[in-house]
């Protein structure tokens, strides 16, 4: 017997009228469901009359369950993979499986169905001619501070995951690094009942979000920088720029990686040019 195929089955994020026959069909006919939750999985099965066994695969198990579920495959099962909503591998533990089952000399077959950055981007009226998807940014810390700061240079539109506790603090981070003027498109309860397209810049979102409490998932689809807004600095303007945000608790590394984004000059001349001012300090 050959080994199985594991099937990445998309799955609706909000209406269930947007799950696919050959999703339900292929659900219905493989041995087993690696499920990121199985409660919330369940429900979706019990929807479509699907009686296949589930197993529980999230974040927090994945290394425990990831070679059962490799083992299961090579000795010829066929199996699904689903997320709670949308494709899997965005966001969640999915993108370990595949690797292993393509490592592994395991067939891996995309069953297509929606995601929530691509419904978002292409009703966002921003450009979609080029775009990067960022999901969710680091929560806190040094990590969420550096991956900020790669973003001022980056002309493409951006796509962010956000929940709702965090996201007035999101929108405040990301202001202060790109400006309050970006424009913004924030996308909330897709496909769901209550859907809703909010369109505005970063000043404005955090205005309307001081007086209206956040509900429900939000997908932000964020205007990308112009390719006109690199900054022409002089060499006492660039060390005047280094000097400020050091005093703001930047690294030498991270205002030398800032700034050659902003100006488009090398980094490795301006962090030494950090380098300099440090040393008559």
């Amino acid at each position: 017997m050959g080994a199985g195929k594991l099937y990445v089955v998309g799955t609706p994020i909000g209406n269930l009228e947007d799950m696919t026959w050959r999703a339900v069909r292929v659900l219905q006919e493989v041995e087993a469901i690696a499920s990121e939750d199985t409660r919330h999985t369940g429900k979706l099965l019990q929807h479509f009359q699907i009686t296949t066994p589930q197993i529980s695969y999230y974040e927090h198990n994945k290394s425990q369950r990831l070679g059962e579920l490799l083992q299961r495959l090579q000795q010829g099962a066929d199996l699904a993979l689903v997320t709670d909503a949308g494709m899997p591998g965005i966001s969640d533990p999915g993108y370990e499986l595949v690797k292993g089952c393509i490592d592994g000399g395991i067939e891996v077959i995309p069953i297509p169905g929606v995601t929530a950055g691509i419904t978002a981007l292409v009703c966002s009226g921003l450009p979609t001619e080029r775009f990067v998807f960022e999901g969710f940014l680091p929560t806190k810390g040094k990590e969420r501070r550096d991956r900020l700061l790669q973003l001022p240079s980056e002309t493409r539109t951006l796509i962010f995951y956000e929940a709702p506790h965090r996201l007035q603090q999101t929108l405040q981070d990301l202001a202060e690094v790109l400006g309050v003027d970006r424009p913004v498109v924030l996308a909330r309860e897709l496909t769901k009942r209550y859907e809703e397209f909010w369109r505005g810049t970063l000043g404005d979102a955090i205005a309307h979000y001081t007086h209206q409490s956040p509900k429900g998932e939000f997908t932000l689809i964020l205007g990308g920088a112009r390719e006109s807004t690199r900054l022409e600095l002089s060499e006492g303007e660039l060390k005047q720029a280094l000097e400020a945000l050091l005093a703001q608790g930047l690294t030498r590394s991270q205002a030398s990686r800032q700034l050659a984004q902003d100006t488009g000059r090398p980094r490795r001349a301006i962090y030494q040019l950090a380098l300099e001012i440090c040393s008559n300090v």
